[in-house]
Parts: structure tokens; sequence; C-alpha cells
């Protein structure tokens, strides 16, 4: 190697108080992003082994298992451990150089893989995926040529960038790999954020692709420091604690960042799914306690069941009960009652309902007291219109023609028709709203007392 003057070791420090000491305290382990980093990759792994031809999954997991590379190569220890195994002083740096290009190439081959989806691989798209794989690696080759032509004898395990700043050669690589950094971030970041203003997206999404517009905007930050405290040493100033004290934990932060952008996603709609399912589990539980009283039955506990496999089977239970329930139940007293909850001021979905828990209770109450009773209700083959609510009140089949009392005088001609029939479809098809209206007794109590005020005044 070529003989050549090396700096003076600067301390970097502009006094108590100054900006070096304040950044300093912000010191975050590297081994914190590289944890982040690697559960961001274990919870992608099954999708990237799964649909490994995916090119758009392969460039996500070569991208965060090259970040986690990065930190881990990075942290001072490892780079000792590394020269020491090597033989070559500060040989950690090119690599560590070489690990940041290769990430620099996985968020540009994302990018191409983002812009036509993974359905559509263009020829042109296929030709900028070689062109960005053949350039970074021809930048990788060139770092270590340069390392190679560089005199770079003094073991630098944290200032390394600003100590070799005027080291002829070195001076090139690392100006090279800051270039190479900043221009796949800014490509990355701006692709982010004309992406995340798109409508399609959830909030999931939307979410993660924020956080990795945030991490590629702080990974700037870093490039930009760095730049800083080297073309200072160029022009004879020391601004090192940009490089030494701001720099680590910009990009520590960034990382997490970026590791929190590929979890969201999946994550939070798995954290989603997991509490619609439980949540709906635990808001059937007043009907399934109702309709356990049928037989005196329940679900049978699996404790390796999954929560999605308790609420189907809950779900099958209710539905098979009101199937037995079926010949017990009373429609005309269904019909009684969704007046009276309309009448008491609920909305249409809500007297329903009311009205369908008011069947069901009496239908339990039924079925328990003579099981093998016949049916207490009245039943038609074909579907019942409720008199009064709709275009039909006055005809044949409502009870009102011939009052000459004029449709709607009981204030609910804007409300739809309620039909029922002996199939008791539609009790099964909104078993979670029936459920849900079995925590209000007192709204069922009140269509009930609706009911018996009601009944004398039709008698009569």
């Amino acid at each position: 190697m070529r003989g050549t003057a090396v700096p003076a070791t600067t301390t970097g420090t502009l006094g108590a108080g100054g900006p070096a000491d304040f950044f300093s305290e912000l010191y975050i382990s590297f081994w914190i992003p590289t944890a982040v980093l690697t559960a961001a990759l274990v919870i992608k792994l099954p999708s990237i082994v799964k649909l490994w031809r995916d090119s758009l999954l392969r460039a996500v997991g070569g991208l965060l298992l090259l970040a986690c590379c990065v930190f881990v190569f990075a942290v001072p220890s490892v780079i000792a451990w590394t020269n020491q195994v090597v033989g070559v002083p500060n040989v950690a740096a090119p690599w560590v150089y070489s690990l940041i290009t290769a990430f620099c190439a996985c968020c540009l081959l994302l990018i191409a893989a983002w812009r036509d989806g993974p359905a559509d691989r263009s020829r042109a798209t296929r030709r900028l995926m070689r062109w960005v794989v053949a350039v970074y690696a021809g930048v990788i080759v060139v770092l270590w040529v340069l390392f190679a032509l560089a005199d770079v004898p003094r073991e630098r395990l944290r200032d390394l960038d600003t100590y070799y700043a005027t080291t002829p050669f070195m001076r090139e690589e690392i100006l090279l790999y800051l270039v190479a950094h900043s221009v796949a971030c800014l490509i990355t970041y701006r692709l982010i954020r004309n992406w995340v203003r798109a409508e399609s997206l959830d909030v999931w999404l939307r979410g993660g692709l924020r956080a990795l517009g945030l991490g590629c905007a702080l990974n700037l930050v870093f490039d930009a420091a760095k730049l800083t405290a080297v073309m200072a040493r160029w022009t004879g100033h020391d601004l090192d604690w940009l490089s030494t004290d701001v720099a680590p934990p910009v990009v520590a932060v960034g990382a997490i960042c970026i590791a929190v952008g590929f979890i969201l996603p999946h994550g939070g709609q798995y954290l989603q799914d997991r509490w619609r399912v439980r949540t709906s589990h635990l808001r059937l539980r007043p009907l399934y306690l109702l309709t356990r009283a049928v037989d005196d039955s329940r679900v049978p506990f699996t404790l390796r069941a999954t929560p999605e496999l308790r609420l189907t089977r809950r779900e099958t239970f209710i539905r098979d009960a009101l199937l037995r329930l079926a010949r017990h139940l009373d429609e005309d007293l269904r019909r009684r009652a969704y007046d009276a909850a309309l009448d008491l001021g609920h909305d249409p979905g809500r007297a329903k309902a009311l009205a369908a828990a008011v069947a069901v209770q009496d239908a339990v109450a039924t079925r328990r007291s003579s099981p093998h009773g016949t049916t207490t209700a009245t039943l038609t083959s074909g579907p019942l219109v409720f008199p009064g609510l709709g275009p039909g009140a006055g005809s044949e089949t409502g009870t009102g023609s011939g009052s000459g009392e004029p449709a709607g005088a009981s204030g609910r001609t804007a409300f739809p028709e309620l039909t029922v029939s002996a199939d008791p479809t539609d009790l099964l098809q909104d078993i979670e709203a029936l459920s849900l209206v079995l925590r209000e007794p007192a709204e069922i109590e009140a269509v009930r007392a609706a009911l018996s005020a009601a009944s004398p005044a039709e008698s009569r």
C-alpha cells in the first residue's frame, strides 16, 4: 500500500453542553433495530418461502436481511472482530459499505417490482431490474478496489469516515457509498410519498407506507450528516460529531421505522382480524346462553381450538338450536312485537331484532315446558306482511282495511315492510343483532309491556 499521511485524531466535541455532548446521550444500541428488523423478517419469511417466485417478496426479504446484517456488522465490537479474523486493519469498512450498497439495490428492485405489480413484468421493467443489479454490483467491486488502493493502517471503530476523509482512494470510497445510498433512499422516498396518497389503501397499509417513508427520510438525514462531516474535513473544519454522534441514532430510528413499515400491514391486519373474531364470539354469548337452555347442551370445549374455530362452533350451535325452535316460534307474536317496537320509537333494524328476541325467548320457554309438544304458532306457507307498514296497507291482507283510517296513520309509513314465514332463515342471518338486544332486557320488557297494553284494545 502507498504511504500517506494519516489525519490527526480529533475528538469532534465542541465543549461541555455542545451538540456533540447532547447527541452522544441519544445513543441507541444497534442491537435494538437489529431485533426489530429480525422480527419483521420472521413475520414475512413464510410468505417469502411460499411465494418465492414473486420478485416483490424476494426484494422485501433481501432488504430486511441486508438491513439486519448492516446493523450487526456495524457494531464496534463486531467491527473489531471482523478486522481481527481477516487480519487486515479496517477491512470491516468495505464489507459494511458493500452491505449498505446491496441494501440500496434491494430498495431499487423493490421500486421496480412495485411499479408494475407482480402480475405485470414488462420488458422495460426486467431491463431496469437487470440494470440496477449490474450497476450496484459494479459499485461493490469498485469499493473493494478502492480499499485495496488506500492506505488505512490505523484501525478506527467509530469514526473511520471522518478520520480517513482526506485519505486518497478511501476518500472516494466513502463518497461512493454515501452517494449510492442517498440516491436509492431518495427514489424510494419519492415513490412511497406518491403511493401513500392513493385512495384505495386500507389504514394498515397506509400506516406502513408512512413508516417506510419516515425511515427513508431518516436515512437521508443520516447521509446528509455523514456527507457534511466528511466535506467539513475536506475544508479543514471539524464537524465529526455529525458523523459519530448524530448519524448513528438517526439511522437506528430509521431502521426501526422501516421494520415497522413492513410489520404494520400484516401485523395490524392480523390483530384486527383476531379482535373481530373475539368480539363476535363475545357478542354471541347472550344468544348462546339462551339457546343452551333449549336442551341443556353446549359447545364442546377444546383447549387448542383457534379463535376462528370457536366462533364457527358457537355460530353453528346457535343456528342449530334456532332450527330446533322453528316449530315453536310464534310468528304472529313476532309481528306484533315488531309493531310495538316501532311504536316505542326504535328504528326498523332494532325493532326487528327486539321482535325476534321476544319470539325466541317465548319459543325457548315453550320448548322447555313441552319439549315434545306441538307448535304453538300458526305458520303460513307464504310470507306474511305486517299491516299498516307500507304501500300494502289497507289491502285485503291488512287488518286496517275498511276502518276508514288512512294508511300511515300510526306514523310508520316510512318504514319498510317486514315479512316473516315458517322458514326461520331471517333469524339465522343476523344472529349477532339478535344476541346484542338480549343484553338490553329493559327494552325487551318494554316491548312486552306494549304488547300487553295493546292486547285488551285489540280484543275490544
